[in-house]
């Protein structure tokens, strides 16, 4: 099982072989419990990942507007808009798919939904977004036909879309490994590092509690000590 946790390591970067890992003792557990195993292998074998960093790559502001910029032929235009959506709300893809139009109050210009992931296991899985006109042109215009449970972003798989975000990411000339998940992580780290209250993106992003929200903070330093170590090496 040690070797296991080793391969998953080696294959997954950040958080993922933790995860995985997770999910891999919970079908064990399950097999347990209903007589399929009688030992659990996984005992005493952990799979640690330092959860203080954020190890994901993001997108400062400037190269999110070279993406805004950048065109390309036979680009999927739903992939592009809920990209863009999620840059600028922080939302994960699971949750961008299945918005509707009945999760948008144009009124009061507010996005309210339940995160897929929290969805009856937490208290806090409701979300309320405020949305600017930039968003709401993103969202669109309910359908003529009235029906609020229509998409508002039609995507393909969530593998099909990170091919075509790499693609897209490329094109623009941005040299990072960027996934979607990454649009989450960018957004969190921008507005910390536009001086947003951390309660304030916890409450944004979904979030029970502040400490997942603290590994942005982390990551906002990160950048803070890059941009002051790439200035030129000062000789006194």
């Amino acid at each position: 099982m040690a070797q296991f946790v080793e391969y998953l390591q080696s294959r997954s970067v950040g958080e993922g072989a933790k995860s995985i890992y997770q999910r891999f003792k919970k079908v064990i557990k399950s097999a347990i419990a209903h007589d399929v195993m009688i030992k659990n292998p996984c005992d005493g074998i952990q799979c640690k990942v330092d959860d203080r960093i954020s190890r994901k790559d993001v997108l400062s502001l400037e190269e999110i507007q070279a993406l805004i910029n950048c065109h390309y032929d036979h680009e999927n235009p739903e992939i592009r808009r809920a990209f863009i959506f999620c840059l600028y709300c922080g939302l994960r893809f699971c949750d961008v798919k299945d918005l509707t139009f009945r999760n948008v109050d144009y009124s009061n210009r507010l996005l309210k939904f339940e995160q897929n992931k929290t969805k009856g296991h937490s208290a806090s899985s409701g979300v309320v977004i405020p949305l600017n006109d930039g968003l709401l042109s993103l969202i669109g215009n309910p359908p003529e036909d009235g029906n609020l449970d229509s998409f508002v972003f039609t995507l393909p798989s969530y593998e099909s879309c990170c091919k075509s975000v790499k693609r897209w990411v490329k094109r623009a000339g941005i040299n990072k490994h960027i996934s979607w998940r990454c649009a989450r992580h960018s957004f969190a780290v921008n507005i910390l590092n536009n001086g947003a209250n951390i309660k304030t993106v916890a409450s944004l992003l979904g979030h029970s509690g502040l400490k997942h929200t603290e590994k942005y903070t982390r990551a906002v330093d990160k950048l803070k000590e890059e941009a002051i170590n790439s200035l030129p090496e000062l000789r006194l």
